[in-house]
């Protein structure tokens, strides 16, 4: 790698952190100062190495969705995905239709892909709020998360196969079906090892000397799966955060669980997370016209309604909450719009459109869980 493509990763990571720690004393998640870092950044460094940084902000999507995955089990996301799942369908279905008259009335590529952005959940936003709407409600908010960004990732690769191969529907049909039974065999798998073999696992892994050591074996794992994620058509990432869910404390042991969290934890968010984040600021592209605006209103005034009254507590403070986090978009849709438009599923006016509305959404939740801390806080 050319010494000028470490200087740029060197200034990126630098200026994120900083702008990070800002944000974070002012009671904002992290990755948003990483964010806004991106859209400053993205004015004065012009000649950047696209293509290089590019491979850099993939491995913090490796890293972060392997890290997402440490945080919750498999038992965590059925259960949770009970609640989290008919309420990404019923958001999934009505964001769809609430694009249809952005795109003059026709139904596409466009409407279904965009929908899928407009559905997502920020897991960081998500936790930052977990005190506000109750720890209770934690396993289907992340869930929900999990759900709408893997749902977004199989949509935008299924589309683009369809567009790109010229599948026709039985096809379709058929990919969707592969990648369901690459998913079930996966977990089937962990289910079994999990009974039989979970005893023999905690006690090769305690072998090891080094955190090294258990960090390479991780990788192994976690690349080899991303590779035959990637290899039946579906994102690599999501064979990064299937690792991440099977390996559970309950699978290697505690202590070996804490090494790995540990290890992975301080991979993804002192090197590749800042980045990723970053990297989506810089690449950030939108329009600015009535219409944009109109479209994050409406698109984000239906949202946080619908998402409130559909986990809708006894108190008004905790389900606006809920609503806010559930409705706070989030930093995977950036990327699936940009893997959309390269690949030209998805138009210019569309992918302008969902970029904005994901960081303004991202930002109006997290200023929305802000605002009822504070109000907490003045509560006696």
């Amino acid at each position: 790698m050319p010494f000028n493509v470490i200087g740029y990763v060197f200034i990126i990571i630098a200026v994120a952190r900083v702008f990070a720690e800002i944000f974070e004393r002012i009671g904002y998640p992290g990755f948003l100062g990483e964010i806004t870092a991106g859209l400053m950044l993205g004015v004065f460094l012009q000649d950047l190495p696209r293509g290089d940084l590019t491979l850099m902000a993939e491995f913090g999507v490796f890293f972060l969705m392997l890290y997402a995955g440490l945080e919750l089990t498999p038992e965590e996301v059925r259960i949770g995905g009970r609640k989290s799942f008919p309420i990404y369908v019923i958001t999934l279905v009505t964001m769809f239709f609430l694009t249809i008259p952005f795109t003059n009335y026709s139904v596409g590529t466009d409407n279904i892909i965009v929908a899928s952005i407009l559905s997502v959940a920020s897991a960081p936003i998500v936790i930052r709020m977990t005190r506000f709407f109750g720890r209770e409600f934690l396993h289907v908010a992340l869930s929900y998360a999990v759900i709408s960004e893997v749902g977004a990732l199989v949509i935008l690769y299924l589309l683009i196969n369809f567009e790109l191969h010229h599948l026709s529907y039985f096809e379709l049909f058929l990919e969707l079906l592969k990648d369901a039974l690459f998913l079930g065999l996966v977990l089937g798998l962990n289910y079994i090892i999990g009974i039989k073999h979970c005893l023999w696992i905690t006690m090769r892994l305690r072998r090891l000397k080094s955190d090294e050591a258990v960090f390479g074996v991780v990788m192994i794992v976690a690349t080899s799966l991303a590779l035959i994620s990637e290899e039946i058509g579906m994102h690599f990432s999501i064979g990064a955060f299937l690792v991440g869910l099977i390996l559970h404390s309950d699978l290697m042991g505690t202590k070996q669980y804490e090494r790995v969290h540990a290890i992975i934890s301080g991979v993804t968010y002192g090197i590749f997370a800042p980045i990723f984040f970053a990297w989506r600021g810089i690449n950030f592209e939108t329009e600015f016209s009535l219409e944009v605006v109109y479209f994050f209103a409406v698109i984000y005034l239906v949202r946080i309604l619908l998402t409130t009254v559909l986990v809708w507590d006894k108190e008004i403070k905790v389900s606006l909450t809920r609503g806010a986090g559930i409705s706070s978009f989030g930093v995977l849709g950036l990327l699936v719009g940009e893997v959309g438009y390269s690949y030209g599923v998805l138009s210019e006016h569309m992918y302008a459109l969902a970029s904005l509305a994901s960081v303004l959404g991202i930002f109006l939740s997290a200023t929305i869980g802000l605002a009822i801390s504070k109000l907490g806080e003045g509560t006696p």
